[in-house]
């Protein structure tokens, strides 16, 4: 199944993408992953035909989970061309804010704090089966499903001290979806091809990343294992599993993201963000 949030007159609304048409469910996808599997699908089966539907109004694909985990340094070779070397012994984590979130076709706006916006392709899972003190042997039973993620990062402010939360958490920042794919529907997910590639005004593309979910160096179940010591995971939980190599700040100079451009990020079988740069008004408050 490939389930998500539609951005409807009515408000937001839980769907599931049957044939081309999105079918609304009836309640929040995090109400329903809380819910257990059997009411998510009863839900699924019970939502009709569905509508046609503009993908640009597609939300996050949960745009309101208790909790965004995110791994840091959890490729090599970004680690490396950061200058900094992979957490052996245990994942690196941070937290970023459900107000950090936007939709897989949304615009995203250059802050007017700062100009070194960068990109990141990741995986994300979603967390179906809340637990605490996973074993990692049984941690693949507890996730619902994947999404493609862009942890937008603001460079500078994430190296102005040792945390690095002000950077990953500007509102809008991180493209989640387009939908979550559920977890029967991905055969193996240590063997995903990930890409980012920036499109110019003009048509024109640049391939930056180009890796495999093969190479993580904390794989999916030690991270949830981990992260389950520390806090309870609980359903609608996003992790994402970290970058690989090629972003704009490992790039001598750094290629920064710019107004005019569309960052778009795939993962294999997981589906594609396709995400416009444009400037902060300056009317915002």
């Amino acid at each position: 199944m490939r389930l998500g949030t539609l951005n409807t007159d009515g408000g937001s609304r839980a769907v599931a993408l049957q044939d081309g048409r999105a079918a609304e469910l009836g309640a929040s996808l995090r109400e329903l992953l809380a819910e257990g599997d059997g009411a998510l699908r009863r839900a699924v089966a019970g939502a009709g035909p569905g509508q046609p539907f503009e993908p640009s109004r597609l939300g996050p694909a949960l745009p309101d989970p208790g909790k965004i985990l995110c791994v840091g340094r959890n490729y090599a070779d970004h680690a490396a061309e950061l200058g900094n070397h992979t957490p052996d012994r245990v994942p690196e984590i941070f937290l970023r804010s459900r107000t950090s979130l936007a939709g897989p076709y949304q615009d995203v706006y250059r802050s007017r704090a700062s100009t070194s916006m960068d990109f990141e392709v990741e995986l994300a899972l979603i967390i179906g089966r809340p637990g605490r003190y996973i074993e990692a042997a049984d941690a693949m039973t507890h996730i619902a499903g994947y999404c493609v993620f862009n942890d937008i990062s603001y460079r500078d402010f994430q190296n102005f001290g040792s945390q690095w939360i002000p950077g990953k958490n500007f509102d809008g920042s991180g493209p989640l979806g387009p939908f979550l794919v559920t977890a029967d529907e991905i055969a193996d997910p240590f063997d995903l091809d990930l890409t980012c590639t920036i499109v110019a005004a003009d048509g024109g593309e640049q391939e930056m990343q180009r890796s495999n979910t093969s190479l993580m160096v904390h794989r999916i179940p030690d991270v949830i294992a981990f992260i389950s010591q520390f806090t309870t995971l609980e359903a609608g939980d996003v992790i994402a599993t970290g970058t690989p190599g090629g972003v704009g700040f490992g790039r001598r100079p750094p290629r920064w993201l710019e107004p005019g451009e569309t960052v778009v990020c795939r993962v294999e079988g997981v589906g594609e963000l396709k995400n416009k740069v444009l400037e902060e008004p300056r009317s915002n408050p």
